[in-house]
């Protein structure tokens, strides 16, 4: 859907909160078409990231793995050689 939404869950450390905000503000973003809404639909739009980061952070908790959590920094490593390698 968006490649800026990360996968958030079964990782060390966990998932932050801006991590989760960031989440919801690029699914808002994604599902509204606004980048930057309007002053009319400003409102709407903070509740909207408000009430699915909510929705993110329960889910997180609620969800359980008996894998292993994965090391962001591995993770993150093997995103940049897989974009060095698409992208030269």
């Amino acid at each position: 859907m968006c490649r800026n939404i990360r996968p958030l869950f079964n990782f060390e450390p966990p998932a932050t909160g801006n991590e989760m905000h960031d989440a919801a503000l690029q699914f808002v973003r994604k599902i509204s078409g606004y980048t930057h809404p309007s002053q009319a639909n400003q409102a709407a739009f903070e509740e909207a990231v408000e009430d699915i980061e909510k929705v993110v952070k329960r889910l997180l908790k609620s969800l359980e793995t008996n894998a292993p959590p994965k090391d962001r920094e591995i993770v993150a490593a093997k995103a940049r050689e897989k974009a060095r390698l698409r992208y030269g």
